[in-house]
């Protein structure tokens, strides 16, 4: 591409990102009579229909994708609209102006790019921990017998895998979520007969053994997908469910994210109102790993004992001398027996 074809290229953006705002400004007052519908049904009926917000979240960053055509999830989109104290005209009017807009333009905002590129400010953490997870599956899924979503929320990854995929899914979280997931999935024409529901609170109770009770099989290999968890959860239920997955087949692999001190401290406007927001949603942060850099060495000493190798990292937020990462994303691998020994230090 010569010059004249960059500066062609670069005026179309620019002109794309110009009547994608404009398009968004003209329609703001659509958008807000939207989120009032959306928020305020919300309100009025959240705390009754038990719905966590913190897997909510993660639904509605998916139905938005699939709505764009970043990122296909039809399961997401079913299940948005049935979802317990949702306005369905209220989601569609809040997202009627961007919606446009992309339809117009074909421009997508960074923040609903897919797949994510590049280095993760925190505003952009949604974005990138979607395709975090995703590539994971992507990559370590067609060697694994089995695929086990702890805090599975509303999650919908293994409602989308290929009917011919010979691996066995089960889904851990509360009896409460569960039960609000699959009364949503029979108002639907998804088929979750492959999934194996397994009721457990991390605090409270043995997850692993209610696993293995519902036919997880410990001596062969399996993916565990760990995300928007830790964070809400006190050190030793952290610590007790990495020594759960270290106790698996060599070759297991698990995917989480994770928060660092940095997020649970800092007096920044923006973590000050996140952990207000959470307390408020009774849903409070409570762990983090050290911030002090470089975070690599503070997640493989988290790891280790429970005979976990970290393989994979990404920061959220630039991690230097002067500046601490508020996050990120981790890989690690049920090591063998031997590594294991190999790592005990001397």
């Amino acid at each position: 591409m010569n010059k004249d074809d960059h500066k062609a290229v670069s005026a179309r953006d620019l002109m794309a990102v110009t009547v994608f705002y404009a398009i968004n400004i003209l329609l703001f007052p659509v958008t807000l009579i939207g989120y009032v519908i959306w928020v305020g049904k919300a309100v009025l009926t959240g705390r009754g229909s038990g719905v966590s917000v913190s897997a909510q979240g993660p639904l509605s960053g998916r139905w938005f994708m699939h709505y764009l055509g970043t990122r296909e999830d039809e399961p997401s989109s079913q299940l948005m609209m049935v979802l317990p104290g949702i306005s369905p005209v209220g989601v569609r009017l809040a997202s009627a102006s961007t919606r446009l807009a992309h339809r117009l333009t074909g421009y997508v905002p960074r923040v609903f790019r897919y797949p994510f590129e590049g280095d993760i400010p925190r505003q952009y953490e949604a974005g990138a921990r979607m395709t975090f997870f995703d590539e994971a599956c992507e990559r370590y899924l067609p060697n694994m017998a089995q695929f086990v979503i702890l805090g599975a929320g509303f999650d919908t990854r293994a409602l989308r895998l290929p009917p011919d995929r010979q691996v066995r899914s089960f889904e851990v979280d509360t009896l409460k979520t569960q039960a609000i997931k699959r009364e949503m999935l029979s108002k639907t024409s998804i088929d979750a007969t492959g999934i194996t529901f397994v009721a457990a609170d991390f605090e409270k109770e043995d997850w692993f053994t209610r696993l293995v009770d519902a036919g997880f099989d410990q001596s062969k290999p399996a993916l565990f997908l760990w995300e928007g968890v830790v964070m809400y959860l006190d050190r030793e239920a952290v610590e007790d469910t990495l020594r759960k997955i270290g106790s698996c087949a060599s070759g297991s692999v698990v995917a989480f994210d994770y928060f660092t001190t940095e997020v649970l401290s800092s007096q920044a406007l923006y973590w000050r109102f996140a952990r207000m927001s959470t307390r408020a949603a009774s849903e409070p942060l409570k762990f983090g790993i050290e911030s002090l850099p470089p975070t690599r060495e503070r997640l493989a000493e988290l790891l280790q004992p429970g005979g976990l190798s970290l393989v994979e990292q990404h920061t959220l937020g630039k991690e230097t001398g002067k500046e601490r990462a508020c996050g990120g994303f981790a890989l690690a691998i049920v090591s063998s027996a031997d590594q294991r020994f190999r790592d005990v230090p001397d």
